[in-house]
């Protein structure tokens, strides 16, 4: 079931990495955050009580995957997991490696800026995004 006024069933919501019959995980396009992910359940659903157990435990499982993923390639200090729904209330999980050096850090990032990160760094984790659509691959195609 789609929705047409959900901006989530009208598009992928961003680069598109990963994708099977019951969700999809996409590179947010984000200067700030390189390496942001979610992953969306393609079904237009708001809550994870929407969805049977076995659905519920696929949507984590991937949720864990592109988390190993994302440690494995970027390295950050923390990931950050958010699902909200607030403003697009279609199911889904942001996944969001955060660095010290980040702009927010250590605050949640829709909050007022701290800093900004030197764009070198930011650059350097831009160059690994290719290795990171390889690893969200590798991991998301596992069924354990």
């Amino acid at each position: 079931m789609t929705t047409a006024a959900c901006e989530l069933c009208a598009d992928d919501g961003g680069d598109a990495l990963y994708r099977n019959d019951k969700l999809r995980v996409v590179l947010v396009d984000d200067a700030a955050y390189p390496g942001f992910c979610r992953v969306i359940w393609n079904a237009h659903v708001a809550e994870m009580t929407d969805l049977i157990p076995a659905d519920r435990s696929l949507l984590m499982r991937t949720v864990c995957q592109v988390e190993a993923a994302l440690r494995e390639v970027l390295q950050p200090q923390k990931i950050n997991l958010a699902s909200l729904g607030n403003m697009v209330p279609h199911l889904h999980w942001h996944l969001i490696p955060r660095f010290t050096d980040d702009a927010h850090f250590p605050k949640p990032i829709w909050v007022s800026v701290q800093r900004q990160t030197a764009p070198a760094v930011l650059e350097r984790r831009r160059a690994l995004l290719p290795a990171l659509r390889a690893a969200i691959a590798r991991y998301a195609s596992c069924e354990a």
